[in-house]
């Protein structure tokens, strides 16, 4: 049976799925837990194996740079199998590559054991692509942007819940998040292979599929020559490169600065999952009625440089409430941010070629993490705890006018 029930013959309307949809909310939720859950101990499982701050901060970004890496590969291929063999079987594999990399990096043992885990965990994590095509494949292009604003919501609710259950965890072992993120990984595959339908039809697939296809380079490249595209995901790397260096040392930062432990660590990212979770519901449906996405989009980058110059600040001071209050204003920018962008994205392309764009998308996002979290670290300890932050301030400002000239995006009728 189609994914899409189609009446009004004259207007052809889609409506979406609701089992369909369940089961990608149900994935996004899920997949924020299981991410978010390990966030608050990785410095503590580094810290064995590593004999001072210095070098245990550029490991622990190191970890985000390598898992980054095999996203960059990963994404591209995965988007392209996934537009040719459909999204089911492509997500199902990748939920199990995720729950495997989850037991290896709780296992441990030595560093390169966590690297194995965090490499494994990468390649699976080149699905996320695959997760917003199947998104864009249900859903009508005139709502994407708004049930991206769901997705957004969603992921913040497994964010507030994740990073909480990781700190209580860590009084069972600093391991005991990264089991409990397998397990969870694994009921979602179970649910997966029981309730998830197929979202994109045989006859919008992928015709045939060649070795350009699955090569990162070669889709960045083609992706990049897309008039409509290069803009705006030139800004969006731009954004990505302070944003993976945030992630990458936020927990070291807060260790350093203030001295947190993994629960208050914990509550922290908790907090910024609970900030996501009233932008998307009480604000961003406000937003959409007044402002385009590509306004909302620079709205949230100003946002950002904001919260930015509050974390420096509180660096400078060692006052922890500025901190804060700059998760808080970040916080916001980056999920208003999140959604308009993938509004305008999906709406660049047709059926058969969102797998290829999304897929595209996250391989620069994955660039911009695995470059971000190498210069975060250094410069973190060679200039001081502040400059990731002033980094950040600094990127995203000349990301602005990027994404300011006029952006032609052609929506595509599904």
């Amino acid at each position: 049976m189609s994914i899409f029930r189609l009446h009004n013959e004259q207007n052809t309307e889609q409506t979406i799925d609701k089992h369909a949809l369940i089961f990608g909310l149900i994935s996004v939720f899920l997949c924020g837990i299981s991410f978010s859950i390990i966030l608050p101990v990785v410095p503590f499982l580094v810290q064995p194996y590593t004999s001072n701050p210095g070098e245990q901060a550029i490991v622990v970004t190191l970890l985000t740079s390598i898992y980054a890496i095999c996203v960059f590969f990963a994404a591209p291929a995965l988007g392209a199998l996934s537009d040719k063999y459909g999204r089911r079987p492509l997500l199902l594999v990748c939920l199990l590559g995720s729950a495997i990399g989850y037991l290896v990096f709780g296992i441990g043992g030595a560093l390169w054991v966590l690297f194995a885990g965090r490499i494994i965990e990468g390649i699976a994590g080149g699905s996320i692509g695959t997760i917003f095509a199947y998104f864009a494949d249900i859903i009508p292009p005139e709502q994407r942007t708004k049930y991206f604003g769901w997705v957004s919501a969603v992921i913040g609710v497994g964010t507030v819940i994740g990073p909480t259950l990781g700190g209580l965890l860590a009084k069972f072992g600093y391991s005991a998040p990264m089991y409990v993120g397998a397990i969870i990984t694994l009921l979602n595959v179970v649910y997966g292979i029981v309730y998830m339908p197929e979202s994109l039809d045989k006859n919008n697939r992928l015709k045939e599929i060649t070795f350009a296809r699955l090569n990162a380079f070669t889709q960045l490249s083609n992706v990049l020559s897309m008039k409509n595209l290069k803009r705006l995901l030139v800004s969006a790397f731009l954004l990505w490169i302070p944003n993976g260096s945030l992630q990458a040392v936020f927990s070291q930062f807060t260790m350093d600065a203030f001295s947190w432990k993994p629960t208050l660590i914990g509550l922290m990212f908790s907090i910024m999952g609970f900030q996501d979770i009233i932008s998307q519901g009480f604000i961003m449906p406000k937003l959409l009625k007044k402002l385009s996405e590509k306004q909302i989009a620079i709205l949230g980058m100003i946002s950002e440089i904001i919260g930015y110059s509050l974390i420096a600040l509180s660096a400078l001071f060692s006052f922890y409430p500025l901190f804060i209050a700059g998760m808080f204003i970040f916080g916001f920018g980056d999920s208003i941010f999140g959604p308009s962008f993938n509004g305008m994205l999906s709406k660049s392309v047709d059926s058969s070629e969102q797998g290829r764009v999304q897929g595209a998308s996250q391989s620069i996002q994955a660039l911009a993490r695995i470059i971000g979290p190498i210069i975060g670290g250094q410069i973190y300890v060679s200039f001081g705890h502040g400059a990731p932050a002033f980094m950040g301030m600094i990127l995203i400002a000349a990301a602005i006018p990027v994404l300011y000239k006029r952006t032609h995006v052609k929506e595509w009728q599904t």
